[in-house]
């Protein structure tokens, strides 16, 4: 997600899009640990998005 696109969302929707990247990065790491993942790129750009996301969640409620 690019950060422009995150800053666009809701606190409801920040907060909804965290859980779901949160379990998807759970569901890539064990995938990860039992075969090997055709994009292990992709946890590194999951693990990146959640912290995009908490940043701007951080920054919204500092905000209020």
């Amino acid at each position: 997600m690019k950060i422009s696109d995150i800053k666009a969302l809701s606190l409801e929707d920040l907060k909804g899009k965290l859980e779901e990247a949160q379990a998807d990065y759970q569901k890539l790491k064990m995938s990860h640990k039992v075969s090997h993942l055709e994009d292990p790129l992709a946890i590194r750009k999951s693990r990146r998005d959640i912290a995009r996301l908490l940043t701007v969640l951080n920054q919204k409620l500092t905000q209020q």
